[in-house]
C-alpha cells in the first residue's frame, strides 16, 4: 500500500504557520517569516509563492527595509474588519478594538460586578463592544471576539473550570454565548495566558521561551515554549498561585487548601495583612496607594510579598530555564515588589539560569491581556481563511515548521 505523501502534509502545516504569522501581524515579509519559524528562507519563499498563486496571500505596498531593496509586504486578502477583545476583571472589564492583522487602536473600560453571573456581565460587555466597534471610521465590522477570564479556563469547552470568587460561572459556555450574541467566532482564554502571549511578542528583545506572571488580587502565570503557549496536560500549566509554601502556614486559601502562595504574595493577601494591623483597606488599589505614598508598613509587607513570589519563581526558573520573566498585574507597578522578586531570583536560582535571564515589568501594561487574546483570536481565524482559499499547488517542501 502506498504511503501518504509526507511533503504535502509538511507543506500544509507550514502554510498554516505562515498564515498565522501574517494574519496576526507578527511577520510581513518572507525574511520575517523565516526568522520567526527558524527555517530556510528558500523554503519560506517556495511556500509563499505557492500561497500567492492560490490567493491565500497577497502582496501589497512595501515593507520595512533593513538594507537594500524594500520588500513587498504580505497580507491575507479580504482581511478588512476588526477584532473585539475583552479583559474581564472582578469589578470592571477592559475592552479593545484592533484591525485584523493590526495593532490595538481603541480601548475603554466599563464597570461591572463579576459576581452578578455570566448572563448580566456578558450582556453588558457585548453592548459596550458593539458601541466601540460602531465608533470606528468605517463602521467597525467585527470578524471575531476574544475574551480572557480571571480563572482556570477549559479552552476546548470555552468555559471556566471551578473558578474562585465567580459564582455561577463554572461550566458556563462563554464562547457559544458570545458567538450567539455577536454572530462571529469567539475565543475564551485565561487572563494570565493571554497576558503571557501579549508580553512574549510585545518586547523588543525577543526570546523563544518566557514566563509571564500576573500579580494582582490573585497570582497567575503563563508559559511560552518555542513561541507557543504551553497549557500542560490538563490545561492548567502556570498555576503557581496554589503552590504551598512554608510562609503560608495554615492560612486558608480560596482554593480550599491552606498555605498557598496566594495567601502571602497576592493583593488579596496584602489587604488581609494590612486590615489585621488596623488599616482601612478594602482592595488592592488601596494597597497600591499606600505603597506609592511610602507608607512604611504597607511597603514592608509588599516587599515581603515580592520575596515570597520570587522564591517560588526560583523553582520555575531552575526547572524551565526561560529567557525572560515578565511581571504584570497591579503589584508589578510597585518598585519594592519588583525589586524583591528580582533579588530573590538572582540570589536563589542557579547562575546558569540567570546569566542571560531578563526580568522585566510588563511592557504593555493594562493592554497586555487584550493584545494577547487578540493574537490568539487571529490564530483561530486562520482556518476560515484556509477554507476559503484551498491551495491546489502540489508541494515539494521537505522542511516543516519548528
Amino acid at each position: 500500500m502506498a504511503q501518504p505523501a509526507r511533503p504535502r502534509v509538511a507543506a500544509a502545516r507550514l502554510e498554516r504557520e505562515i498564515l498565522v504569522l501574517v494574519s496576526s501581524g507578527r511577520a510581513r515579509s518572507r525574511k520575517e517569516i523565516a526568522e520567526s519559524l527558524g527555517i530556510a528562507p528558500s523554503t519560506v519563499s517556495q511556500r509563499v509563492q505557492a500561497m500567492l498563486a492560490a490567493g491565500v496571500l497577497e502582496e501589497t505596498g512595501e515593507g520595512a527595509s533593513s538594507g537594500g531593496r524594500r520588500p513587498r509586504a504580505l497580507r491575507v486578502p479580504g482581511s478588512t474588519g476588526y477584532l473585539g477583545v475583552v479583559d474581564l476583571g472582578g469589578a470592571h472589564a477592559r475592552l479593545g478594538i484592533l484591525p485584523h492583522g493590526g495593532e490595538l487602536t481603541t480601548t475603554t473600560e466599563v464597570a461591572l460586578a463579576i459576581g452578578d453571573g455570566p448572563g448580566p456581565v456578558l450582556t453588558r460587555v457585548t453592548a459596550a463592544l458593539r458601541e466601540l466597534a460602531a465608533a470606528q471610521p468605517d463602521g467597525g465590522r467585527l470578524l471575531g471576539v476574544g475574551i480572557c477570564l480571571p480563572g482556570p479556563v477549559d479552552v476546548a469547552r470555552r468555559a471556566l473550570d471551578s473558578p474562585s470568587r465567580m459564582p455561577g460561572w463554572s461550566g458556563f459556555d462563554v464562547g457559544s454565548w458570545l458567538e450567539d450574541a455577536l454572530g462571529v467566532p469567539a475565543v475564551v482564554e485565561n487572563d494570565a495566558n493571554a497576558m503571557a502571549v501579549g508580553e512574549h511578542f510585545g518586547h523588543a528583545r525577543r526570546t523563544r521561551h518566557s514566563v509571564s506572571v500576573k500579580a494582582g488580587t490573585a497570582i497567575g502565570a503563563g508559559i511560552l515554549v518555542d513561541d507557543r503557549l504551553y497549557r500542560g496536560a490538563g490545561g492548567a500549566a502556570g498555576d503557581i498561585t496554589h503552590t504551598r509554601i512554608p510562609a503560608g502556614g495554615d492560612t486558608p486559601c480560596t482554593c480550599g487548601n491552606r498555605g498557598c502562595l496566594e495567601t502571602v504574595a497576592s493583593g488579596a493577601a496584602l489587604v488581609r495583612l494590612l486590615r489585621e494591623q488596623g488599616y482601612d483597606v478594602a482592595a488592592t488599589a488601596d494597597v497600591l496607594a499606600l505603597v506609592r505614598d511610602a507608607e512604611p508598613v504597607a511597603t514592608t509587607l509588599t516587599r515581603t510579598a515580592g520575596r515570597h513570589l520570587g522564591a517560588a519563581l526560583c523553582t520555575v526558573v531552575n526547572f524551565f530555564n526561560p529567557g525572560a520573566v515578565y511581571l504584570g498585574g497591579a503589584l508589578s507597578t510597585l518598585e519594592p515588589f519588583v525589586s524583591a522578586i528580582r533579588s530573590q531570583i538572582y540570589e536563589g536560582a542557579h547562575p546558569l539560569m540567570t546569566r542571560d535571564l531578563v526580568i522585566a515589568p510588563s511592557g504593555l501594561g493594562p493592554d497586555a491581556n487584550l493584545v494577547g487574546v487578540g493574537r490568539l483570536l487571529e490564530d483561530t481565524l486562520v482556518p476560515h481563511a484556509l477554507a476559503t482559499h484551498a491551495s491546489p499547488t502540489p508541494s515539494t517542501a521537505s522542511e516543516g515548521p519548528r
